[in-house]
């Protein structure tokens, strides 16, 4: 399986989605400040996942939720956002 998934910085207001194949494994990762991208937005909590059977179905997944229109989607259909909304 393949996941989509969603992390909340617990310290700062920001939100990161990647895809794996072992969402514990990843989050670890990013915790311990091995990506580079989220690293200065350590410790994470993972929100929301979404998983499927083909690799390239998650890879357009992830593109699509970094979009404008996917941003919009997962705020209001996966993700709760009160916090970010102050």
């Amino acid at each position: 399986m393949y996941y989509v998934y969603f992390l909340k910085s617990s310290n700062h207001n920001y939100r990161y989605t990647g895809f794996t194949t072992d969402i514990k494994k990843r989050l670890t990762q990013h915790n311990e400040g091995m990506s580079k991208a989220t690293k200065p937005y350590c410790p994470f909590e993972l929100e929301a996942y979404i998983a499927v059977k083909n690799e390239q179905t998650a890879k357009n997944l992830e593109r699509y939720f970094k979009t404008g229109s996917g941003i919009a989607f997962s705020r209001k259909r996966l993700l709760v956002y009160e916090a970010l909304a102050k």
